[in-house]
C-alpha cells in the first residue's frame, strides 16, 4: 500500500498541474485550435514547469536548500515557490499573449493565485498539501469548462473527483500532511479557479 501511495503521489505531483490543465483544454474545447496554437501554448508550458523546475530543484538540492521533490518541510518550499511564481508570470506575459486562450490564461491566473496563498501561509509557519492544491485545481477547472462548453465530460469529472480522494489519502497515510494542511489545499485549489471563473465563463 505504502508503494502504491508513493507512485500517486509521484504521477500527481503538483509540477504537471499547469501541463496537465493546458492539456485538460486543448482535449475538452469544441473550438478549433491549429496545430500551431496548441504547440505554441503546450511546449513552452512543459518547459517552463516541468523541465526548469526539475533543474532547479537539482540545483537547489546541491546547495543544501531542498532535500526532497516533495519539500517535506516548511523552509524547503520558499525558493521552489517564488520560482514557481515567477514562472506563472513568464507564462501570464510571455507565453500566452502570443496566442491568447481566455480559458487558459484565468486557469493560470487561479494558478498563480493558489501559489501566492501557499507562499503566504508559509510565513505564517503552515504547510499547505501543495498535492491538495493541484488536484483540487484541476478538478475545478474541469467543472468550469463543461459548464462554459456545455459539453458532457461527467466521465473526466468524476475521474478527477476519485482521484483527488486518492491522493488526499496517499498524503495522509504518509504522514506528509494533517488533516487541516490537506484541507486548506482543497479549499485554495478550489476557490483559486472558482474566483477566476467569472472572467471568461
Amino acid at each position: 500500500m505504502k508503494l502504491f501511495f508513493h507512485t500517486i503521489s509521484y504521477i500527481f505531483h503538483p509540477i504537471f498541474v499547469p501541463i496537465a490543465g493546458t492539456a485538460a483544454y486543448f482535449l475538452t474545447t469544441p473550438k478549433y485550435s491549429p496545430l500551431e496554437i496548441q504547440s505554441g501554448n503546450i511546449l513552452p508550458i512543459f518547459i517552463l514547469t516541468v523541465i526548469i523546475p526539475i533543474i532547479t530543484f537539482l540545483i537547489l538540492k546541491n546547495l543544501g536548500v531542498t532535500n526532497s521533490i516533495f519539500l517535506n518541510s516548511v523552509n524547503e518550499r520558499r525558493y521552489p515557490l517564488f520560482i514557481h511564481i515567477i514562472l506563472l508570470g513568464l507564462i501570464l506575459f510571455k507565453v500566452i499573449p502570443n496566442n491568447y486562450i481566455a480559458e487558459l490564461y484565468y486557469y493560470f491566473v487561479g494558478l498563480m493565485g493558489a501559489s501566492f496563498a501557499c507562499l503566504l501561509l508559509i510565513y505564517f509557519n503552515f504547510k499547505t498539501s501543495l498535492h491538495a492544491v493541484g488536484i483540487a485545481g484541476i478538478l475545478m477547472y474541469l467543472i468550469n469548462l463543461s459548464i462554459h462548453f456545455e459539453i458532457n465530460i461527467i466521465i473526466a469529472i468524476g475521474f478527477m473527483t476519485l482521484m483527488t480522494g486518492i491522493v488526499v489519502s496517499a498524503r495522509l497515510y504518509l504522514k506528509a500532511h494533517s488533516k487541516l494542511e490537506i484541507i486548506v489545499g482543497l479549499l485554495i485549489g478550489l476557490l483559486s479557479q472558482l474566483l477566476t471563473v467569472k472572467f471568461w465563463l
